[in-house]
């Protein structure tokens, strides 16, 4: 339903006072030098595209959890894995619609914003944390970093990865922090990063040719010498077999299948880039921000679904979590798509930093003027923290489930319906409406799922079953 009120569609023509509104949500309150132009955040609006948008959206969806998405269909099945995938796909686009009323009515597009807007100061503080929190997504793009970079340049010096000083996985990860991700991270827009954006979609796209590729030249793989990655034990047979059969499962369930719902909610975690994305829209309005989304969502739903498709009927239930790693590491074609897979998740680091410096600025600096030290400076903090994070954290499994049962659920379900239940006034929707109804419900999945899966997880690692698999 249309809603009548023409803050609730985001197109807000003539509107002065929603203009300030949105000044006064993300401006600090400082007077300008006396013949200069005063600072306005919404000078940038209007400067990115729909294509760039889409862009950087599908970047901020798209991100090392692809490679887990294969092992999340071995202990699923492929109809209930694309069954939940597609069920994700939908609740993610329904919480961005949340989100964009939610900033219509109010005229902020500040995520930080809506939290106190609907929660008080308290909620500012509390959607600020779980932002931060989501931060920790990125220590698993650089876990990648880690593990695959060394072997990429092994092989092609024709080296022992653990030989040389300049092999050490930690050592890399510092580099390529510093030389890459650190300058794109220092953008002042999000906007700019479109390009880059855009390149990193291109690396995924050739990584998924590549598996489709493999697949039908390799056949089946279970029990081929030098095609999987091979016990040590016995070289026959590939590590972390189920069944040694090329047969695929169209539903299964075993006690590794509670980690894949987790997985696959992260993996459509992009709501903190939604509001900057759409502040920066060219001729932005809240059908045009959807639009955005549908598409982004969309197309990393196909993405994910041939990846994890194809990826699984190569290996069958003995792939797994980190997908590269089956495959031979002297192809060609695989050290090519290796470095694709690295460029890719090294430039969708600083997409994902935009939101989170963003919120705490607006947690410990909200009435400071734009600062270019205090720029630079939230920036280093934070990546250094990351690459603390992902020297300790042991497997990039448990990054994925820790962040996909925490942060995910907040996210996509939860505080999105609760800005809506808190925003939306009772003059434009009741409250016993059949929209904030579903609002309602929508919030209970996510504490639901929350606590399901954190349970679950719990007691996996209790009874000693999360390693199972050696996962």
């Amino acid at each position: 339903m249309e809603l009548q009120d023409p803050k609730m569609n985001g197109a807000l023509p003539g509107n002065a006072v929603d203009c300030r509104q949105e000044h006064e949500g993300f401006l600090p309150s400082h007077s300008p030098s006396p013949g200069r132009k005063p600072a306005q955040f919404m000078d940038f609006e209007g400067k990115t595209s729909f294509g760039m948008s889409v862009f950087n959206l599908s970047n901020a969806i798209m991100g090392s959890g692809i490679l887990g998405l294969a092992y999340a269909m071995a202990h699923t099945g492929i109809l209930l894995f694309l069954a939940l995938l597609l069920c994700i796909a939908l609740l993610s686009s329904y919480s961005i619609h949340l989100l964009l009323t939610c900033a219509g009515v109010v005229g902020i597009r500040a995520y930080e914003q809506l939290g106190q807007r609907a929660l008080g100061p308290a909620g500012k503080v509390v959607v600020a944390a779980v932002i931060c929190l989501h931060n920790v997504a990125m220590s698993s793009y650089l876990f990648i970093i880690k593990s695959e970079l060394p072997l990429v340049i092994a092989t092609f010096l024709d080296m022992d990865p653990e030989g040389d000083w300049f092999l050490k996985g930690n050592l890399l990860i510092i580099i390529v922090s510093v030389l890459i991700i650190l300058p794109l991270a220092l953008m002042r827009h999000l906007g700019y990063l479109g390009y880059t954006s855009g390149l990193s979609l291109t690396c995924m796209l050739f990584f998924l040719i590549s598996v489709i590729y493999k697949k039908f030249q390799l056949g089946c793989t279970v029990g081929h010498n030098g095609t999987a990655v091979e016990s040590k034990s016995s070289p026959s047979l590939p590590i972390h077999g189920l069944n040694t059969s090329c047969e695929a499962q169209m539903f299964t369930a075993d006690s590794q299948m509670f980690y894949t719902v987790p997985i696959m909610a992260f993996a459509f975690v992009c709501h903190p880039e939604v509001l900057p994305i759409y502040t920066e829209l060219c001729r932005p309005s809240k059908r045009r921000m959807q639009a955005v989304a549908n598409v982004s969502i969309g197309a990393m739903f196909c993405m994910y679904g041939l990846t994890a498709t194809f990826g699984y009927l190569t290996f069958y239930s003995s792939v797994e979590a980190e997908m590269l790693h089956m495959y031979s590491q002297h192809d060609l074609l695989i050290l090519c798509v290796r470095l694709a897979v690295l460029l890719a998740v090294t430039l969708t680091v600083p997409v994902v930093l935009f939101p989170i410096r963003r919120a705490l600025q607006q947690l410990l600096f909200p009435s400071k003027a734009f600062s270019w030290p205090r720029h630079v400076a939230i920036a280093l903090i934070l990546l250094v923290l990351v690459n603390v994070l992902v020297i300790c954290v042991p497997t990039i499994r448990d990054i994925f489930g820790v962040i996909g049962s925490t942060s995910a659920p907040s996210l996509i379900f939860i505080l999105p319906s609760i800005f809506y239940l808190r925003i939306v006034p009772s003059e434009v929707e009741p409250l016993y409406s059949w929209p904030k109804i579903q609002a309602l419900c929508f919030g209970v999945l996510g504490v639901l799922f929350m606590a399901i899966s954190l349970g679950f997880m719990f007691a996996n690692w209790a009874t000693g079953q999360s390693h199972v698999s050696g996962h």
